[in-house]
This record gives C-alpha cells, sequence and structure tokens, in this order.
C-alpha cells in the first residue's frame, strides 16, 4: 500500500495495529490503566461494611470494600499464601472478613490477615506483612478511582484537571453535586472493539448527524460536526423548544440546584482518561467507565445519576435514560463495525481527521507518550 502524502486540513490517525496488537494491549494495560487512576466502583454501591466489589484494572483485578469504619479500601484480589483469586464473584457481601476459598486464609476488611489453619503454631508470621496488597484509593464525584503504581500521580492533576481543562472552570463540574445524587439506572455494554475507537467517538460529533438524529434534535448545534469538546468551556444549547434532555425533547426535571444560570439548558462533556466519560445536562449527570477486557472488547457501564428525591418519588425516567441509551447503542454499533477494518491492510498506516476531529490527535499524542512510542 502506498502512503498518499495529507493536505493540510487532514490529521493522521494512529495505524491499524494499534487497535488489534495483543502487545499494544499489553503495553497499554501496563503503562495505562496501571499506572494512572482508573474509577472503579460507585460508592454508593458497597454502601454496607463488608460490601465489596472486584474489578479488572489492566492486567489485574482489584476487590474495592466498605471497611466497618465506612472507609473504603482497595486491594489486589490475590491471596498471599499460594496466589489463589481471593474474591471470586463480581460483587457480594461478607459478614466482618475475606476468605480465600482455597486454604482459608483470612483477611479483616482493612486487609490484615487475621486467621489462617495453623497459623497459631507460627508466631514469626508478621499478620501485618501477610495482609493483602493495598492500591491506592480516591473518592471524587460519588466514585472509587484506584491506581496500581507504586508512587501514584497527582489526583488532582491527573484526574481533576481533566474536568477544569475542558470546563475551564474549577467549579463548573461541582455544581452538579455528582457526590450527592442517586443512581437511577445502569446500563452495562459488552462493545467487541477497541477501547481507543469509543473514546475517540466520544470525542467527535462529525458522526452526529449521521447517525444520532434524537440527539440532535435535542441539540442541533451538533449537526455542524463540531462535539462541545472542541471548545474549552463550550457546552451545547438546547434547540427553540427543547424542554429537557429527554428522547423526545420533552420536560425533565428541576435543575440540579448549584447549577449556575449559565449551565441551564446546554450539554457539556468531559472525558477523563483513560476511560471515564461524564456528560453534565441541568437535571442529571451521565458517567460512563470502561473496562478494556481486550484489545477487541471493552465493557461499559453506565449510570444515570438524578436528585435523591426525583428517584424516591418514583418518577418515570424513561425518556431521560432513553435518549443516551439509544446514543450509547449507535455509537458501539458504529465502533463494533469499526473493529474490523483495524486490521485492514487499507488501514495499516491509519486513517485521517477532519478539521472538526483534529482535538483527537492530542488524545494520539498522549497515548504514545504514555507507551513511550514515536509518532505513528
Amino acid at each position: 500500500m502506498t502512503t498518499t502524502p495529507l493536505p493540510s486540513s487532514l490529521v493522521r490517525t494512529l495505524p491499524g495495529r494499534y487497535y488489534t496488537d495483543p502487545e499494544v494491549f499489553r503495553r497499554e494495560q501496563r503503562d495505562v490503566f496501571e499506572a494512572m487512576w482508573f474509577c472503579a466502583v460507585r460508592g454508593a454501591d458497597l454502601e454496607r461494611p463488608g460490601a465489596f466489589r472486584t474489578v479488572q484494572v489492566g492486567g489485574e483485578n482489584v476487590i474495592v470494600t466498605r471497611t466497618r469504619t465506612g472507609a473504603l479500601r482497595a486491594f489486589l484480589n490475590i491471596c498471599r499464601h499460594r496466589g489463589a483469586r481471593l474474591c471470586l464473584e463480581e460483587s457480594g457481601e461478607v459478614r466482618r472478613a475475606l476468605q480465600c476459598p482455597y486454604h482459608a486464609w483470612t483477611y479483616d476488611l482493612d486487609g490484615r490477615l487475621v486467621a489462617a489453619p495453623g497459623l497459631s503454631k507460627m508466631p514469626d508470621v508478621d499478620r501485618a506483612a501477610y495482609g493483602l496488597v493495598e492500591v491506592a484509593l480516591r473518592e471524587w464525584l460519588g466514585y472509587a478511582w484506584v491506581c496500581l503504581a507504586d508512587e501514584p500521580p497527582s489526583f488532582e492533576e491527573a484526574v481533576r484537571g481533566a474536568a477544569v481543562e475542558r470546563l475551564g472552570d474549577p467549579a463548573a463540574i461541582e455544581r452538579y453535586g455528582t457526590e450527592r445524587l442517586t443512581l437511577g439506572r445502569r446500563e452495562t455494554y459488552d462493545v467487541r472493539a477497541n477501547w481507543k475507537l469509543i473514546v475517540e467517538n466520544f470525542m467527535e460529533c462529525y458522526h452526529c448527524a449521521t447517525i444520532h438524529p434524537e440527539l440532535t434534535d435535542v441539540l442541533p448545534e451538533f449537526t455542524d460536526g463540531y462535539a462541545a469538546q472542541y471548545y474549552v468551556g463550550h457546552g451545547a444549547e438546547f434547540g427553540e423548544g427543547v424542554r429537557g434532555f429527554t428522547v423526545d425533547g420533552s420536560e425533565g426535571f428541576g435543575r440540579l440546584p448549584e447549577v449556575s444560570d449559565g449551565q441551564d439548558r446546554r450539554y457539556y462533556a468531559v472525558t477523563v482518561r483513560p476511560t471515564v466519560f461524564v456528560n453534565l445536562v441541568p437535571d442529571h449527570v451521565i458517567l460512563h467507565r470502561m473496562f478494556p477486557m481486550a484489545e477487541d472488547r471493552t465493557v461499559v457501564e453506565c449510570d444515570w445519576l438524578y436528585a435523591p428525591e426525583v428517584v424516591a418519588s418514583g418518577a418515570d425516567l424513561s425518556k431521560s435514560v432513553e435518549l443516551f441509551h439509544r446514543v450509547n447503542i449507535q455509537d458501539f454499533a458504529a465502533c463494533e463495525r469499526t473493529q474490523p477494518a483495524m486490521a485492514s491492510r487499507a488501514y495499516r498506516a491509519g486513517g485521517v481527521l477532519v478539521p472538526t476531529e483534529h482535538h483527537i490527535g492530542t488524545f494520539h499524542e498522549w497515548l504514545l507518550g504514555r507507551l513511550g512510542d514515536g509518532l505513528a
């Protein structure tokens, strides 16, 4: 295949192998997912002491649990005895301790080794030293973010900084009070596509007029091809006559109490690298978390979050949820159509980005920097 010289209006994408090569994915596991802050679990899902959830972070499986003092802690899901997986279920609840199903080594909810067959006859074993391997954890927006790095990067810069960089105002995302909202709906999507295709899709709106009729009815400026993320601080404005961020533009719910007048009737989108999308509208927040499972498979968990009184009232959320559920289905189908072509000789050198997509090139440069690769 010959490479056509690029006109100045086009920017080259990553070559196709970055979406199909298992070795590239292994490096991403190590240098991206295991080295950065990763949004693991919604804190309210672990309501009581002993509640836990296991999540895949790069090549490691991690347990996040609620301790008896109410704190969240995270550990590698590995017994310190012979390496068996400690918790086999994705989620659950224990009364007081986590016990390995192989040899019954038992750990309290703070990760300390508290019991094992014959342990009383081994007084030289330091129970703290042979406790579970702890993983750094921070809470933000009501979610537990974990980092497997020995020296985690600054949370303020790497995570909160993404919102500031996109919205141009440190307080802009805080006004939605996401940590105080209640889960109204959760949908899980098993997408047969590389995680980067999903990120790229979310960052641009060149496709919106083609595959998102419901979204462009609510946000007509998206028909021009410019995504909200193209401009710092910009939120796409609801169309004339649109009363809410719903599938038919009908009334939603009351504006969240701290959302400013300038943020009313607008949609904001934030990408928090590597795997989180935050969608902000006046009456609710939609948060996507991606769990890359293989070079061609990504599980996406999407939460719709509302004011507690809205959910408690039993209000019908269907029109509100349905809008972005349709967007998700449309987007993920597009990504799945694209994934097979990444292995084609036609995509060996990559594709191109038109001007409304040029900001995706910054994402590619960032990834290449994380992997230590030169310009592709």
